[in-house]
């Protein structure tokens, strides 16, 4: 797992590579909408399909929802595949052997038991990643246990609990106390006094320690998150065991009222939503799931209210920014750079094409967001924002332009500013790393080849359908007409 697109360059590079139309898997939405999709381990699962440059699309089919590679969850299944009872059954089968061995009335009432025990016998198996009891010390006698749990550890889960690394579906790189500090500091300054934590689970830890040691501090916070061994830490009010990428509470309706609850209280006042999905994770999922729990936040508004939005941070590379803006238009990019502690990357403080890429994209204005002066932040009087040190204001673009805290210089040929280690290519007529390919993947439609639009949007996409359409129907004619050969050659 560890492996898998080690370095933000690579991220960037299919990041980049998904804007220009390049080869690909794209969720497609289910020709009858009002049936269920089949469900894997991981909750309901998606439907996709393969896009290549110049090529047709091919057959559709389900997948995993939050495991993009096949060694996690190998669920696949054809949309238009009719599936025997015992397959369906096999499946519910392995389905229910995959979820957590104790219910979240379970996880409590362990919990419970395990806080009420003396400090000397409060144990930790290393090696399950389980808080033990006294009765289950002797099935755990050889392997790594600590002892002597603190309450202090019992609030920091996160430093128990070793890191889930797989980077497209847990990707548990763990938000830094510098990143965490500010982020809890900002929204006190700003009013707020829940935070939907989705995904964020060390900045739940830090909420719940300064409100349970600071009395001036009201500000409360739930953990959406798709590890479930944060369900023996966490009462059923303050987490739910949560898939980002399809909406699936894995608890039911029970957690789905808790995170409702949450989101309605006080008509829906004084909320904002933080989300810190895995990098390698598709956009568009991730953009469908938020605008439900949106939905759920609109619920309990009033009428008059309509106008509002949820206050939202999305903690994210800055390289795909045009993808979160294309599901989102109101949101802006921050000049932020959050770090991490389990990242060897992902750092603060570091320079050149060595910072952090992580930025927060918000649709809360961005003058009033204050940026630490500590760190070198300052306020542009031109954009009305705060910026990065070496963000410099071009005069030809009218913005500070940066997006990876390094100066950009303007490219008179490109009319805009790009990286300084880009120069003008006259053959492309852009500009591009000085090394680059001159025969890389074009712009445009992959069904027309037009340049003002891309596939999802193409006019003719009903016509290449049905065409898409005849030709399978046509490949199954003929594969069935083989196998009735085979049968008659071989009776």
């Amino acid at each position: 797992m560890a492996t898998l697109r080690d370095r933000f360059g690579d991220l960037e590079t299919k990041a980049s590579a998904s804007r220009q139309g390049s080869s690909g898997v794209e969720m497609v939405l289910p020709s009858d909408p009002a049936t269920p999709a089949p469900l894997c381990p991981h909750g309901p699962t998606l439907l996709f399909v393969k896009v290549s440059q110049g090529k047709e699309e091919t057959r559709r089919f389900y997948a995993c929802s939050a495991c993009r590679d096949r060694k996690d969850c190998n669920f696949f299944q054809w949309e238009d595949e009719k599936l025997s009872g015992a397959r369906l059954a096999a499946r519910e089968a392995l389905n229910r052997k995959c979820q957590p061995l104790l219910s979240r009335m379970q996880c409590v009432e362990r919990y419970l038991k395990f806080v009420e025990l003396p400090w000397s016998q409060r144990k930790f198996c290393q090696r399950c990643q389980q808080l033990l009891l006294p009765d289950e010390w002797e099935k755990h006698r050889e392997h790594q246990v600590v002892g002597d749990i603190s309450v202090t550890q019992l609030q920091r889960p996160s430093q128990l609990l070793y890191p889930l690394e797989n980077k497209k579906t847990n990707a548990q790189y763990l938000f830094a106390d510098r990143s965490c500090q500010f982020l809890v500091d900002l929204f006190s300054a700003l009013g707020f006094r829940r935070v939907l934590c989705v995904g964020t689970p060390r900045l739940h830890e830090l909420i719940r320690l300064k409100a349970s040691g600071d009395e001036k501090s009201n500000i409360k916070s739930l953990l959406l998150d798709i590890d479930f061994r944060y369900s023996q830490f966490y009462m059923e009010d303050s987490f739910c065991h949560y898939n980002m990428f399809n909406h699936h509470f894995f608890d039911g309706k029970a957690a789905l009222e808790v995170c409702r609850t949450f989101l309605q209280e006080d008509k829906g006042e004084g909320v904002i939503m933080v989300t810190d999905p895995p990098f390698g994770g598709l956009v568009e999922p991730l953009a469908v799931t938020f605008k439900k729990l949106i939905a759920m936040w609109k619920e309990g508004q009033n009428q008059d209210n309509n106008h509002k939005e949820l206050p939202i941070f999305w903690i994210f590379p800055y390289f795909f920014e045009s993808r979160i803006c294309q599901f989102f238009p109101s949101f802006c990019m921050l000049d932020y750079q959050v770090d991490y502690d389990n990242h060897a990357l992902y750092k603060h403080g570091k320079t050149g094409r060595k910072q952090s890429p992580v930025r927060i994209f918000t649709n809360i204005p961005p003058n009033k967001i204050i940026l630490p002066a500590e760190e070198g932040y300052r306020f542009c009087c031109l954009c009305q924002r705060y910026v990065s040190p070496e963000n410099q204001h071009c005069e030809y673009c009218n913005s500070c332009t940066s997006k990876d805290g390094r100066k950009w210089n303007h490219c008179f040929l490109c009319k805009k500013c790009v990286k300084p280690s880009w120069i003008h290519c006259s053959i492309c007529n852009h500009c591009a790393l000085p090394d680059h390919s001159c025969k890389g993947p074009k712009d445009g439609c992959f069904i027309c080849g037009e340049l003002d639009h891309k596939r999802a949007t193409c006019p003719h996409i009903s016509t290449s359908k049905n065409v898409n359409k005849a030709v399978r129907k046509q490949k199954q004619r003929k594969n069935n007409k083989m196998k009735m050969e085979t049968l008659k050659d071989n009776p």
